[in-house]
């Protein structure tokens, strides 16, 4: 019942601790209706400011005005109702009101301005200065676009003042004017101190994060772009108030290229389309969403389903239409009522905004392939080999490109069987046999086929093409072919998941094929002969092409043995070890024999690999360095990516990550360089990152993982793909950017994500989300996480003593968050799961937390039930037996002591707690050497609590002179400089 002043302030009390949102407003007018009914305003005005506060944090801007008319009539008319906090708020009050006004395109300019010239009488009569009012007059002139230069003089030359707003959002305002200015580089270094966490507030540095996302791609500087999307994403969605922040996320998502992660933030923001309280923010956020939305119908896809506004289904097209129009209405009613074009006109210059990059940027994320349009590769794309307009032109330049191995081919084939499909050419007598090219055809899709996997339809295709070949005299080709489908049988049986193929059946076809080989080699030499009817055109050099069919046989053979080594590994029997070294030695001694040093390097490959996976990486290392001279040697550059990237492992696996990261680079530039379709270019930049991480290089290693994932998502390599975000996070969160390893584990533990993770996988990466969300001290959400992992720990066959971490940690989360009932219960399940299955170190902890929270937060009886919590983590350690390896019980001992040191003191219970402080410096003295660092803590403990509690300065400093002292010799400076500062605190006292 809220029939009384005090129920009234205890419910305003209880709502104010709610996060802002439609209920807490709700609530709020409420309580001021409840308010009303009392004979004496102080409730009113305490309702009344949570209320106005409500509507500034919800972004209802039409409603703030009314509310404040109404405090401001009982400051006028009974200001001994104001707290001084209320007063303060009253004045506070008068720059959010007048931002509102703006917000409202009905309300005249005239109103405005008188506005902020109430404001500047009302500040003059109380004695406040002039600077909140400059910057509100500042404010009015960016927004209709007159006198902004010299608003900005008045307002940025006078000095600060209690009513200023804070530093960050300051900061802020004072950036966005040079990025309006066209100085985007000027900006960010005014920026950086919100930027980097030293300016902060409830705003900040969510809405900077937003508006220098599209400074920092003109500037080139993705990675910071990228971070702030992720981190700055996060604290914006779904929030009303910042409906213009969320637009230019939007916009960002479409100037980077990434529309598919634009379009899930639409939907995420749905609601948002029903916010109509503030207006020019429902304005700039109507803008973000067109400029994305613009960016897909101008790609061509304006039937691509995307949300809106509840109650209808929408297409890019229909939304477009539907945003345009109702944007188009504000910024006329804007610019109408200023009586200037400058709303309309900046609206224009975004929508105006082409794509920053080539190519989308790589943000981590996992983008929902049914929500993402067709995008560009999501790396530097080759220019590729001119492809030429006359059709025998371009066939003959395939072939030329495929007889030296150039992967550049496959762009050309496959511009030759579009042309022939779209009937824009047709078979020419001058490339030979109709049936010549389409055995190049069949052959080329039998390998874009193996690529995808489809074995069995690529093998299907090779042998198409063998009997193609046979039909135009070229039984050279045709062999080549047939021997390749052999061998890719051997690999299909597990890319498939089937069975592998009869291991035996494939080596005997593939003698079969070699003895074939050699008998049209003993009849038809390399050289002498002429060539057959395909040959005469498919090549300048029919001899040439026999030797690289003739080698291709050989390379067949050895695949598939290399197959055999590989599938039984580590248990490999010597007949397959016998069967693999003879195919490499003969197709070595014949590639030398024929001069063919490109299939040399090939023979180098296998053997390599496989030494290195027998741990001769001496050997194999050798061997790929020997490879990439081979190719030099053959003048064939492009076939070095492999071996470099192979090479790469073996030196990471060496700790060798500097020439690792350096091959890694050359490769991934040679296959872009060369157009190399079939280069693994997922896998390669997942190891680059895994390189760069271990040269501690965080933002390449960043960098290189969120381009493998979006790579191994074009691939439709969801596993991979997951993997390589888990990296991801893992990195992110180590480097300590723990809000964007949050953003990208929340991604990939999203429900259609996450469903392919493996349970411990899954549960690890669940573990790390709780501990970040924790870190950035969102307790609630982190709880709900941890809780989340309890129930599915609980669930295995054998969780072990890892339900007792989870449990323990899902405790102290909900003491965080204040939820003390939870917490409880959380402490109660992590204490039964210790009883099974003990962690000593995390229950103690979570001990030592509730004795610290308890005394913070419950004020009856607090002292009494810490010192409990602290009793039973002292039972914990009794009954961890001594030998226990891999336990310091020093130093859990210690901080025990530590923990109720401090909570006596807080209970003024001064020389029981000099007591435990002495006990804990004691126990980290058993620590040697690693206790020195908890040791010295424990001491300027106990020279605070005997200086300050017990009022004995002369030995807490004697005490602090001490300590120093060993801190130096033990090489801890800073410990050393901390207890110097306070022995020097103490002197000056003791002198005063």
């Amino acid at each position: 019942m809220l029939d009384t002043p005090e129920a009234v302030v205890e419910a305003l009390r209880a709502n104010h601790d709610l996060p802002h949102g439609l209920q807490r407003t709700i609530t709020a007018e409420e309580l001021v209706e409840a308010a009303e009914v009392f004979e004496k305003p102080d409730t009113l005005v305490t309702a009344l400011i949570e209320l106005i506060t409500a509507y500034e944090f919800t972004g209802e801007h039409r409603k703030s005005p009314v509310a404040f008319a109404r405090l401001l009539k009982l400051w006028d008319t009974a200001p001994e109702s104001f707290s001084q906090w209320e007063a303060h708020q009253v004045f506070w009050i008068f720059k959010w009101v007048t931002t509102s006004l703006l917000q409202i395109p009905e309300l005249p300019l005239a109103t405005v301005q008188g506005w902020v010239d109430q404001m500047r009488e009302r500040y003059e009569e109380a004695g406040h200065g002039m600077q909140p009012v400059a910057a509100m007059r500042y404010r009015v002139a960016t927004h209709i676009g007159e006198g902004v230069a010299d608003a900005y003089d008045l307002w940025a030359t006078r000095p600060r003042t209690e009513l200023s707003d804070c530093e960050a959002c300051e900061t802020r305002k004072f950036a966005w004017h040079q990025v309006v200015a066209g100085d985007d580089a000027g900006a960010l270094d005014i920026w950086r101190p919100v930027l980097d966490g030293t300016q902060t507030c409830a705003e900040e540095p969510q809405v900077s994060q937003a508006r220098t996302l599209l400074p920092l791609l003109r500037l080139g500087r993705t990675d910071e772009a990228r971070s702030h999307h992720l981190t700055g994403y996060r604290r914006v969605r779904g929030n009303t108030a910042m409906q213009e922040e969320v637009g230019l996320h939007l916009e960002f998502c479409a100037l980077s290229r990434n529309e598919g992660r634009g379009l899930e933030i639409l939907a995420e923001n749905r609601p948002l389309f029903e916010a109509t309280g503030a207006p020019l923010g429902r304005l700039h956020f109507l803008t973000g969403v067109e400029v994305l939305l613009a960016r897909l119908v101008e790609d061509g896809h304006a039937d691509t389903p995307v949300a809106g506004p509840p109650g209808r289904n929408w297409t890019a097209g229909g939304l477009l239409a539907h945003v345009r129009a109702e944007a188009d209405r504000l910024a006329a009613a804007f610019d109408a009522r200023n009586g200037t074009s400058a709303v309309g006109d900046r609206r224009a210059a975004r929508l105006a905004r082409r794509p920053l990059l080539d190519e989308p940027l790589p943000l981590g994320l996992r983008a929902s392939a049914t929500r993402a349009p067709a995008a560009a590769p999501a790396a530097p794309a080759a220019k590729g080999p001119e492809v030429p307009e006359d059709f025998v032109d371009l066939v003959r330049e395939a072939r030329r490109m495929a007889r030296v191995g150039h992967p550049g081919d496959t762009r050309l084939w496959s511009r030759v069987e579009e042309r022939l499909a779209d009937g824009s050419a047709a078979h020419d007598d001058r490339l030979g046999p109709e049936d010549l090219l389409r055995a190049e055809l069949a052959e080329q899709r039998g390998y874009v086929l193996t690529r995808k996997d489809r074995d069995a339809e690529a093998i299907a295709e090779l042998e198409r093409a063998a009997a193609l070949y046979e039909g135009v005299g070229m039984p050279w080709q045709a062999l080549s072919a047939r021997s390749r489908a052999l061998a890719w049988s051997t690999a299909s049986g597990v890319t498939e998941g089937a069975a592998p193929p009869d291991a035996e059946a494939v080596r005997s076809g593939l003698d079969e094929i070699l003895r074939e080989a050699e008998r049209l080699k003993a009849e038809a030499p390399f050289t002498g002969e002429a060539p057959g009817e395909g040959e005469a055109v498919a090549g300048e050099d029919a001899a040439l092409g026999r030797r690289l069919a003739y080698l291709a046989v050989l390379y067949s053979r050895t695949f598939a043995a290399y197959q055999e080594v590989v599938r039984t590994f580590p248990e490999v029997s010597a007949a397959a070890l016998e069967r693999f070294e003879e195919s490499t030695g003969t197709m070595r001694a014949e590639a030398e024999r024929l001069s063919l040093p490109h299939h040399v390097a090939n023979v180098r490959q296998f053997v390599a690999e496989v030494a290195g996976r027998r741990g001769d990486m001496a050997f194999a290392e050798a061997e790929l360095r020997a490879s990439l001279e081979d190719n030099e040697t053959a003048e064939r550059p492009w076939r070095n990516g492999r071996p470099r990237a192979l090479l790469a492992q073996f030196l990471l696996a060496r700790h060798e990550p500097a020439e690792a990261v350096e091959l890694l680079h050359r490769a991934i530039a040679d296959a872009v360089r060369y157009d190399d379709a079939d280069f693994p270019m997922a896998p390669t930049y997942s190891l680059l990152g895994h390189a760069s991480t271990h040269l501690g290089d965080t933002a390449g290693a960043v960098r290189h993982l969120s381009e493998a994932a979006a790579r191994f998502d074009q691939d439709g390599a969801a596993d991979e793909a997951t993997d390589v975000r888990l990296q991801l996070a893992d990195v992110l969160g180590r480097s300590g950017q723990q809000a964007d390893a949050v953003a990208v584990l929340e991604s990939v533990l999203s429900d259609e994500a996450s469903a392919s993770i493996g349970e411990r996988p899954l549960a690890q990466a669940r573990l790390n989300l709780a501990r970040g969300l924790r870190e950035l001290e969102e307790h609630l959400a982190a709880a709900e996480e941890f809780l989340r992992l309890a129930d599915t720990v609980a669930g295995w066959e054998d969780p072990g003593s890892i339900l007792t971490l989870v449990a323990a940690e899902a405790a102290t989360t909900l003491a965080l968050a204040g939820r003390w009932d939870a917490a409880d219960t959380a402490y109660e399940r992590a204490l039964a799961a210790h009883a099974e299955a003990p962690h000593p170190p995390l229950v103690t902890h979570m001990m030592r937390e509730f004795a610290r929270l308890t005394m913070a937060a419950r004020e009856a009886g607090g002292l009494d039930a810490a010192l409990e919590h602290l009793t039973r983590a002292d039972a914990v350690l009794a009954a961890v037996p001594e030998d226990t390896e891999e336990f310091a019980v020093w130093y859990e001992s210690g901080e025990v002591h530590y923990r109720r040191a401090r909570v006596l003191a807080e209970a003024d219970r001064f020389p029981e707690a000099l007591a435990e402080a002495e006990a804990a410096i004691a126990a980290h003295e058993r620590g040697g050497e690693e206790g020195e660092v908890p040791r010295a803590e424990a001491v300027r403990i106990a020279a605070l609590i005997e200086g300050n509690g017990l009022g004995r300065i002369e030995e807490a400093a004697a005490r602090l002179v001490t300590a120093a002292a060993r801190c130096r010799k033990a090489g801890l400076p800073e410990a050393a400089e901390i207890l110097d500062a306070l022995r020097q605190d103490y002197r000056t006292r003791a002198r005063s």
